[in-house]
């Protein structure tokens, strides 16, 4: 089974531990990190690359929907879900402008929590968050198309990107850069969803024409 690997952020013990034991009622949710602040989060998400965060709005230090936003632009494909105790639309329609993937309130049972980060993991959002971005849409101009370019990537995608364009395994990749597989797969979907592209076939050739690798491997521009 493919647990989903999560990272807590909130900036009180209680709500810390009360997360976690709600997430210790499903064995699918793996805990594995738990932060303080926005600014420790995006630090987590670039070394870790968890597939989900809890964040929480309010916190001391860098609050979470700006934390979001900067993580969203980075890492795309993580998935977010903001925790408050507020039920405040504006809120909400805030954190889906900064990318969030849903809304959760403190208050809730734990069952509901369950049911809903599981919906929103295997990407069956709930109806009240398919009506919040109907809502959001009244509000949001359209943005303009994205252009397909490596300027977007991290350093560290761009280590990753020549790694796996040199024909090496994820596994590998992960030996050389001294990060787990997994957080290489989970970049790799992010490099994949900022460039437009599909596969690895593809990712290579684009590195080849960026001259980031030779077409006998390692040897392009850093």
């Amino acid at each position: 089974m493919n647990r989903c690997r999560v990272l807590v952020v909130d900036d009180h013990k209680h709500a810390q531990e009360a997360i976690c034991d709600i997430l210790s009622l499903d064995p699918s949710f793996e805990v594995v990190g738990v932060v303080s602040d926005g600014a420790e989060a995006i630090a987590f998400t670039e070394q870790w690359m968890p597939d989900l965060i809890l964040m929480d709005i309010r916190m001391n230090g860098m609050g979470g929907l700006e934390a979001t936003g900067r993580i969203k632009m980075a890492y795309p494909y993580v998935k977010i879900v903001m925790i408050t105790v507020s039920d405040d639309i504006a809120y909400l329609l805030e954190a889906l402008k900064q990318g969030a993937q849903g809304y959760l309130l403190k208050n809730l049972a734990p069952s509901t929590w369950i049911e809903y980060l599981q919906a929103i993991v295997s990407e069956e959002a709930p109806l009240s968050r398919e009506l919040a971005f109907q809502i959001l849409k009244e509000f949001s101009v359209p943005a303009a198309e994205p252009e397909q370019s490596g300027d977007t990537l991290t350093a560290r995608e761009r280590d990753i990107l020549r790694q796996v364009a040199s024909g090496l395994t994820n596994r590998e990749a992960a030996e050389n850069l001294g990060i787990s597989e997994h957080t290489v797969k989970n970049h790799l979907k992010n490099i994949l969803q900022k460039l437009q592209l599909q596969n690895r076939v593809q990712l290579t050739r684009y590195a080849m024409e960026k001259g980031w690798v030779g077409r006998d491997g390692f040897g392009g521009e850093r």
